[in-house]
C-alpha cells in the first residue's frame, strides 16, 4: 500500500477521512484584498459621463462586473434608468372621468369610504360601513321621487306670502321638516320648487319700493360766527388790519422760528382731517375738510371761531383747495364728485365728475388760470377741467396706479405727479405727454409734496420713512444730498410742508409728533408730540413767523406758536 503513495490510498481510508473532515467550519477573518496593480485600478476608474478611455483596457477589465452600490432607479437590463416621475418614486397614470373623480371624492368624505379605482371590486376606507351601505355610492343614494314625495309631506306649509307673522306665515324654502331619521335626505327637486314665488303674491306697498333720493345735488351751508359783516359792512374776506403782523406782506419775507408751544384748539369736526389749507397768501382764513363729510371755514384771528360749514358730501372728503385768489374752492369726496364753492356765500357753483367716475384723490387749481384745474383719481389718470364750461379738457393718462400728489413748477408750465405705482412723472401742461419718467428699483410711493419757496426744488414724502428731494428745473433728478429721516410715516399719507421763507420743514409722524428738519443741514431741529395718534396734517402759515397747525385721526386741529 505504501507502494501506491499518497494519491493511491484504500477506499476505507478515504471514507475515514472524508468523514473526519467533515464538521470543520473554515472562517477567514481578513477581507478580500485585490492583487492587481492599484495604479492599474486607479487608470481604470472613470466618470459616468466620460465617452473615451484613457488607457490600453484588457479583455478582462472590459469582462469586470461592476463595482459599487447598486442603483435602485437603473433597471437590471440595459442602462436605462427606471421611470421616477415623482418624488418617492414611480406614479402610474389612471384614466378617470372628472364625474367619476367628483362622486367618488364625496362619497369619500361623507361616508368614509370609497372604491378603488385601480382594482375592479376593491373598496378603501371603512369597509364596514361599505358592507352595511352595499357598497353604494353618494349618487346611487339619492333618494327616489316616492321618498321624496314623503318627505316633502312632512315638512311644514310653506305659509302665505301676504302673511308677515302669526299663524299661516309665509316660511317658503326656510320651511322645516317635522320627523326626519337620521340618515334622511330630501332630493334637489324639492329646492327648484320652492324657489318659484306663487302668482297670488299680494304687491308690495309702494313706499317699501321707492329709492333713497338721491342726494349728491342738495349742497347746504350754515354761517356759524358772530356777524355777517364788522362794523363797515366788510365781510369775513376782508384782510384784517388791526394785528400786530402785516398780513399784506409777500410770503416769505420775515424769518421763520420753530414753534414751541400748543396755543389753541379748533373743535367741531367729528373724524379725521383730510385737508388744512391757509387762505392763500394772507392766511386770516384756515379751510378744513374732514371725514365727516364736512368742509368748515375757521377765523384764525380775534376769537379764532367757526365761521361757516359747508354741507353736500355724501361720503368722507378727500381733499380741498382754494383759488390763487381765495374767492372759490375745490372739494373732492369719495362720492365721486368734485364741487367747486364760493368761500363767502357758501353756494355749490359747479359739480364735476370724471368720464369714469373715479374717485377723486388730489385737487389742484392751475395757478396761471383759475378756470382750469387737475385732478388725480383713483383710476390711475390726472384729468383736467374747464370751470366754465364743466367739461373735461384734457386727460393724462400715463400712471399705473392711483394718482397721490399734483405739483405745479418751472413758472407754472410745468406740473409734476407721484402715484402709488412707485413712479414720478413731469409733464407739460396742456401736454398729455410725460416729459421725464423717474422709477427707480429702490423707489417708494410719493404720498405728499411741498413745493420750495424758491421754485427750484419739490419735498415729497416717501413712504419708507423719509422726506426726498427733487429739483423742479429742466432736469428733474434727485437731490441725493438732502434726505430727512427721523419721522416715522409708514401706513399713512402724512403731509410735509416748508416754511415761507425756505429754512424748516416739517411734516407729520405715525406716533403723534410732528418733527421740523433743518433745510440746509438735514437735521432734525425739534420734535413736539402733538398728538396720542398719528399726525397726519401739517400746515405753516404764510405769513407768521412761527405758527403751524396740526391735526390728526381725531378731528381736532391744534395751533403751534
Amino acid at each position: 500500500m505504501a507502494l501506491l503513495g499518497d494519491q493511491y490510498a484504500s477506499s476505507d481510508e478515504e471514507d475515514s477521512h472524508i468523514q473526519a473532515t467533515s464538521t470543520v467550519t473554515t472562517v477567514v477573518a481578513a477581507p478580500d484584498v485585490s492583487l492587481d496593480d492599484p495604479m492599474r485600478l486607479q487608470l481604470m476608474l472613470a466618470k459616468p459621463t466620460d465617452t473615451t478611455l484613457i488607457y490600453n483596457a484588457r479583455a478582462e477589465d472590459l469582462a469586470r462586473p461592476s463595482q459599487g452600490p447598486k442603483n435602485p432607479y437603473k433597471a437590471t437590463e440595459g442602462n436605462a434608468l427606471k421611470r421616477k416621475n415623482a418624488l418617492t418614486g414611480d406614479a402610474q397614470e389612471t384614466a378617470i372621468s372628472d364625474s367619476t373623480f367628483s362622486s367618488l371624492h364625496r362619497t369619500w368624505q361623507s361616508l368614509g369610504y370609497t372604491k378603488d379605482p385601480s382594482v375592479n371590486g376593491a373598496y378603501v376606507g371603512d369597509l364596514v360601513k361599505a358592507q352595511q351601505h352595499e357598497g353604494k355610492d353618494i349618487i346611487q343614494m339619492r333618494p327616489s321621487k316616492e321618498e321624496s314625495a314623503a318627505l316633502r309631506r312632512k315638512r311644514q306649509k310653506k305659509g302665505e306670502p301676504s302673511i308677515v307673522d302669526g299663524p299661516g306665515a309665509y316660511l317658503g324654502p326656510w320651511a322645516q321638516y317635522t320627523a326626519l331619521g337620521e340618515d334622511e335626505s330630501a332630493s334637489d327637486e324639492e329646492y327648484i320648487e320652492e324657489d318659484i314665488v306663487p302668482a297670488r303674491t299680494t304687491a308690495v306697498a309702494k313706499l317699501a319700493s321707492d329709492y333713497q333720493d338721491d342726494l349728491t345735488n342738495t349742497e347746504t351751508t350754515q354761517f356759524e360766527g358772530t356777524a355777517l359783516s364788522d362794523y363797515q359792512g366788510r365781510s369775513y374776506m376782508h384782510v384784517p388790519l388791526d394785528l400786530d403782523v402785516d398780513l399784506r406782506a409777500e410770503p416769505g419775507t420775515r424769518k421763520n422760528y420753530i414753534p414751541k408751544k400748543l396755543i389753541h384748539t379748533f373743535r367741531g369736526h367729528a373724524k379725521a382731517i383730510n385737508a388744512l389749507r391757509f387762505f392763500p397768501n394772507h392766511g386770516h382764513l384756515l379751510l378744513s375738510a374732514s371725514a365727516d363729510t364736512k368742509v368748515k371755514l375757521w377765523d384764525f384771528y380775534h376769537d379764532r371761531e367757526l365761521l361757516r360749514t359747508y354741507s353736500g358730501a355724501q361720503k368722507a372728503i378727500t381733499d380741498a383747495t382754494f383759488d390763487s385768489t381765495g374767492g372759490h374752492f375745490l372739494t373732492g369726496s369719495y362720492d365721486r364728485y368734485m364741487k367747486l364753492w364760493d368761500t363767502e356765500t357758501g353756494a355749490c357753483v359747479s359739480r364735476f365728475q370724471t368720464s369714469t367716475k373715479a374717485i377723486p384723490h388730489v385737487l389742484r387749481f392751475y395757478p396761471a388760470d383759475n378756470n382750469e384745474f387737475l385732478v388725480g383719481t383713483s383710476d390711475k389718470k390726472i384729468v383736467q377741467f374747464d370751470t366754465r364750461s364743466g367739461e373735461q379738457t384734457q386727460e393724462y393718462d400715463h400712471h399705473l396706479q392711483a394718482v397721490n400728489t399734483i405739483t405745479f413748477c418751472d413758472e407754472n408750465r410745468r406740473f409734476m405727479s407721484t402715484s402709488d405705482d412707485k413712479s414720478l412723472r413731469c409733464w407739460e401742461f396742456g401736454l398729455p405727454v410725460p416729459i421725464k419718467f423717474i422709477a427707480e428699483p429702490y423707489m417708494f410711493s410719493l404720498v405728499r409734496a411741498a413745493p420750495h419757496p424758491n421754485g427750484k426744488s419739490v419735498a415729497f414724502q416717501s413712504g419708507d420713512n423719509q422726506i426726498v428731494v427733487y429739483a423742479s428745473t429742466d432736469r428733474f433728478r434727485q437731490n441725493r444730498k438732502k434726505s430727512f429721516r427721523g419721522h416715522n410715516n409708514a401706513g399713512y399719507a402724512i403731509d410735509v410742508d416748508i416754511s415761507p421763507d425756505g429754512q424748516f420743514i416739517c411734516s407729520g409722524d405715525s406716533g403723534g409728533y410732528v418733527c421740523f428738519y433743518d433745510w440746509k443741514s438735514c437735521k432734525m431741529w425739534h420734535k413736539i408730540k402733538a398728538d396720542d395718534g398719528p399726525v397726519v396734517r401739517v400746515a405753516w402759515h404764510p405769513q407768521e413767523s412761527s405758527k403751524v397747525v396740526t391735526a390728526g385721526l381725531g378731528g381736532e386741529i391744534k395751533l403751534w406758536d
